[in-house]
């Protein structure tokens, strides 16, 4: 089954996306920051975090870890020519608990960084993708 989405210009430079689950996504240049909209390339990149980061915490549930917290920070490089598009992306995990085990976390990294998430793999076709998984642990 495909994905469709409908994208409606809403007026400027801003659109409206209606996904397949009947949510909004409001998306524009993101170059005006009072709009408080982001711009399609920004969305690409939380799309990686978010993809993997369902991955992680699915896997990590099923292997029974528990987190007090988890984050991702994702920088990017554009290239100079146009159409500028990603040529370096760097993703970095951090999980934050008292009780951290390292090796099945980084096995749930894994997973999802070479097995599991769709929009990895896309990436993959045009940016170099570098990852690091930071351990912080809490009392």
């Amino acid at each position: 089954m495909a994905d469709k989405i409908t994208t409606s210009w809403k007026g400027d430079l801003i659109f409206e996306t209606l996904n397949p689950n009947n949510s909004t996504l409001t998306l524009g240049s993101g170059e005006n920051k009072e709009d408080n909209i982001s711009g399609p390339k920004v969305l690409m990149l939380s799309s990686l975090a978010g993809c993997s980061g369902l991955d992680v915490i699915s896997i990590l549930d099923k292997m029974k870890i528990t987190l007090t917290d988890f984050t991702m920070n994702t920088s990017a490089e554009l290239t100079e020519d146009h159409p500028r598009y990603y040529k370096k992306v760097d993703l970095e995990y951090h999980f934050y608990g008292p009780n951290l085990d390292e090796e099945k976390i980084n096995r749930a990294v894994e997973l999802s960084v070479t097995k599991y998430c769709g929009v990895m793999e896309m990436f993959r076709r045009f940016a170099e993708i570098n990852t690091s998984t930071h351990f912080h642990k809490q009392n």
